[in-house]
C-alpha cells in the first residue's frame, strides 16, 4: 500500500519535510475547518487545486483508501507515486485523527508529521508548567449522533480534581467550558478552584479567560477551545493527601455490611498474588463493598478496574467508598456475572469474590476473552476449591493453592489473646505469564 502523510498544521509554519510533501502531494484531505486554518499558510496557493473537503471522518478515510489504490495502480504501470495527505489539527496522534488513521492503514504505512498540541500550547499561553497534568479529551466527534465513547465524562470531573492538581481537558460544543464551570460549581469539592478557557487558540482571535467555576459558568466561549481546572495557587504545586494509606485500608475503615467484607489478611494475599501492573484492566467480579477494588486502585493508580456487583447494596458501599478515598479509575458495573463481562474490555488480570454459583460459566468466559493473564480465587468451601481448581485446569491455567488462616489478638481479662477466623482458600492461576 501507498504512504500517507498525516500532517498537523494549526500553530507554526511547516518544517521542510512537511512543505515538500504537501507541494509534491497527489491528493490533500482536510475538513471545513482546517481548510481555513490552511488558507493561511504560505503553500495554500500551490496545493489548494488538489484539496477534499470532507467533514465526515467515515467519508475521509474512504475517500483516502481509494486514492491511495490509485497510487498503486499508477506505480505498478511505471507512473511515480505521489505522496497522499491528510491535513490534522496540531499532533494527529494527541485525542486526532492519526488515531483512526493508524487503525485504518497501518503504522507501517503512515507518516505522522506533527505540529505542535492545542494543550502545549494552552500551557503556555498561561505560563504553567504542565507535565504533572492530567490531560483528557470530553470531545466527543464532530457527530452528535455518534458520539464517541470517551474515557471519563462530566461526572467523573469532581473525584479528578480531587486527585490531580491540574487537568486539561479538550472540549465540544456539548461538553462546553460553561457546561464544564457549571458542573464544576455545582459539584461539592472542597478545593477551590481556577479555571483557564484557551479560546481559538493559534488564530488572530486567540483569548485567554481566566475565573472561578462560578464566574465561567455565566459566560459563552467560542470553538475550538481548551480548559484547563487547577487547584487555587496555594495547593498548585503539592498532593493533598487524605491521611489514609496507600495500602491497607482496614476493614472499618471502608463502608461495608456487616460481616460481608474480604478481611484485610486475606485482601493483601489475593492483591499479592494478582501481581498487578500499571496500566491493566482488573476485573473485581463479585465485588461487594468494593474493598479488594478500591485497594487495587490505589495501590496501582495507572490500573483501571472494574468493580462487577449486582446487590443493590453493595452497590451503594462500592459508590460510597469509590467517593472516600477519590478512587476515579474504578469502573462500578451493575449487574451479574459472566452477562455483563462481554461489556467490558479484556483484563489482564481477574479477582473472583463471588460468583452466584455460576464460577464455572465464569471461568469459560473469562478463558475465552483473555489471551494472558492471572485469575484468583477466593474460596470458603471446599466444593468451591475443587470447582476452580478444576475449571481453571480445563481452562489452560497453571494452578496453585494457598490456605489462609488468621488469627486476631483480643483482650480477655486485661491479657491479649488470640482468636481464629474462618480458613479461606486462595486459588491462583496463571496463564501465559
Amino acid at each position: 500500500m501507498s504512504r500517507l502523510s498525516v500532517i498537523g498544521i494549526g500553530y507554526r509554519p511547516l518544517d521542510q519535510k512537511g512543505r515538500q510533501t504537501l507541494l509534491d502531494a497527489r491528493a490533500v484531505f482536510t475538513s471545513q475547518r482546517l481548510a481555513l486554518v490552511f488558507s493561511r499558510y504560505d503553500e495554500y496557493g500551490a496545493v489548494k487545486d488538489r484539496m477534499q473537503v470532507i467533514n465526515s471522518v467515515d467519508e475521509t478515510m474512504h475517500a483516502i483508501r481509494q486514492c491511495l489504490t490509485e497510487n498503486d495502480s499508477s506505480a505498478d504501470s511505471g507512473a511515480d507515486l505521489r505522496p497522499v495527505v491528510l491535513l490534522a489539527s496540531g499532533d494527529p496522534l494527541f485525542f486526532g485523527i492519526g488515531r483512526r488513521a493508524v487503525l485504518e492503514f497501518g503504522r507501517e504505512n503512515i507518516d505522522i508529521l506533527p505540529d505542535l498540541s492545542s494543550i502545549q500550547l494552552a500551557f503556555s499561553r498561561i505560563g504553567i508548567p504542565w507535565d504533572d497534568a492530567l490531560l483528557i479529551s470530553l470531545h466527543g466527534g464532530p457527530d452528535p449522533g455518534k458520539r464517541r465513547r470517551l474515557k471519563y465524562d462530566l461526572e467523573d470531573l469532581p473525584l479528578l480534581v480531587r486527585t490531580h492538581n491540574k487537568i486539561c481537558m479538550l472540549t465540544d460544543r456539548e461538553k462546553s467550558p460553561t457546561t464544564i464551570a457549571s458542573f464544576l460549581h455545582a459539584s461539592d469539592i472542597r478545593h477551590r478552584l481556577l479555571i483557564h478557557v484557551c479560546e481559538k487558540l493559534g488564530y488572530a482571535e486567540e483569548k485567554i479567560t481566566r475565573g472561578t467555576p462560578e464566574e465561567i459558568a455565566g459566560l459563552s466561549f467560542s470553538d475550538p477551545n481548551v480548559v484547563i481546572v487547577m487547584k487555587d495557587d496555594t495547593a498548585a504545586d503539592k498532593s493533598i493527601p487524605d491521611g489514609s494509606p496507600l495500602f491497607g485500608l482496614s476493614e472499618e475503615a471502608i463502608s461495608h455490611s456487616r460481616g460481608l467484607i474480604t478481611k484485610d489478611e486475606v485482601r493483601a494475599v489475593a492483591i499479592h498474588k494478582l501481581k498487578l501492573f500499571s496500566g491493566s484492566t482488573v476485573w473485581d467480579i463479585g465485588a461487594g463493598s468494593g474493598s479488594v477494588s478500591l485497594e487495587i486502585a490505589r495501590v496501582c493508580p495507572g490500573s483501571e478496574v472494574y468493580a462487577v456487583e449486582k446487590d443493590a447494596g453493595q452497590l451503594a458501599h462500592i459508590r460510597q467508598n469509590k467517593t472516600t478515598f477519590e478512587a476515579a479509575n474504578i469502573t462500578i458495573v451493575d449487574g451479574a456475572a459472566p452477562d455483563i463481562l462481554n461489556r467490558l474490555p479484556m483484563p489482564q488480570r481477574v479477582f473472583i469474590g463471588g460468583s452466584n454459583g455460576r464460577l464455572s460459566e465464569i471461568i469459560t468466559f473469562i478463558d475465552k476473552c483473555m489471551d494472558s493473564g492471572i485469575v484468583v480465587i477466593t474460596a470458603t468451601m471446599l466444593d468451591t476449591l475443587h470447582e476452580g481448581i478444576t475449571c481453571l485446569e480445563q481452562a489452560g491455567f497453571l494452578v496453585s493453592v494457598s490456605e489462609v488462616t488468621v488469627s486476631r489478638s483480643r483482650p480477655v481479662a486485661g491479657r491479649l489473646h488470640m482468636s481464629g477466623l474462618n480458613p479461606i482458600f486462595i486459588i491462583s492461576g496463571e496463564k501465559n505469564i
